[in-house]
């Protein structure tokens, strides 16, 4: 049950965080310390330090370390699954239909989205530079 409730979360946050790992750290304290309260405010930093030593992006870790952290190894395939298939089927969609949009360079809606991208890691930084 515990496997299924990782999935449906991360899922959820697949579907609806984006902004880069620094963003997706702040989704995830919100979600998991502040809301869930899967995890104590230290031990999500010290799950967010540990991440920062190693190579890769931090949230992708953390990420992973909170599924194993409520439901085992396959807690961490659940959070893997859920959070990064929703963004991967997107980039897919978007590279195979971006040849008909034009040229994305002179797009508006990119543009749109790069400005709520800075908004959204700024609120991330925020929060996580309060707690943190």
């Amino acid at each position: 049950m515990r496997v299924l409730e990782v999935f449906l979360v991360f899922l959820r946050l697949g579907l609806t965080s984006f902004g880069g790992p620094v963003a997706h750290l702040g989704y995830f304290r919100a979600e998991f310390v502040t809301r869930r309260a899967w995890l104590g405010e230290a031990a999500y930093a010290d799950l967010v330090a540990l991440a920062g030593f190693l190579p890769g992006p931090a949230s992708s870790q953390v990420g992973l370390s909170v599924g194993l952290l409520r439901a085992g190894w396959p807690g961490l395939l659940a959070a893997w699954a859920g959070f990064t298939l929703p963004s991967a089927a997107l980039m897919t969609a978007l590279a195979l239909g971006l040849t008909r949009l034009g040229d994305p360079g002179q797009a508006g809606w990119l543009t749109g989205l790069k400005l709520a991208a800075v908004a959204v890691v700024a609120q991330a930084v925020a929060g996580l530079w309060a707690s943190l």
